[in-house]
């Protein structure tokens, strides 16, 4: 999996189309091998962008869970000290 690609599920606040699309984004970037794409390949790699937002929304909001929702900053924070502690060596 990418590293870039974060779970978007079950958080407090809710995720965001921007952070929706960023997601795609990244899934594409890494499926195409394009990190932008060429004028040739720009139509099929922001429509393919835009088709994955759109099923990544809707897979989003039918998912159901009992689950309490986890705080954005601590695992942010959780994330930020496990970096550090991978990259302190």
């Amino acid at each position: 999996m990418c590293r870039n690609i974060k779970p978007l599920f079950n958080f407090e606040p809710p995720v965001g189309d921007e952070e929706v699309r960023a997601a795609a984004l990244q899934y594409v970037r890494k499926v195409s091998g394009f990190n932008k794409p060429s004028k040739a390949n720009e139509t099929a790699f922001y429509a393919a962008v835009d088709e994955i937002a759109a099923a990544s929304s809707r897979l989003l909001a039918s998912l159901q869970t009992s689950a309490p929702p986890k705080d954005r900053l601590e695992v942010a924070a959780k994330a930020r000290a496990r970096a550090a502690q991978r990259f302190s060596n």
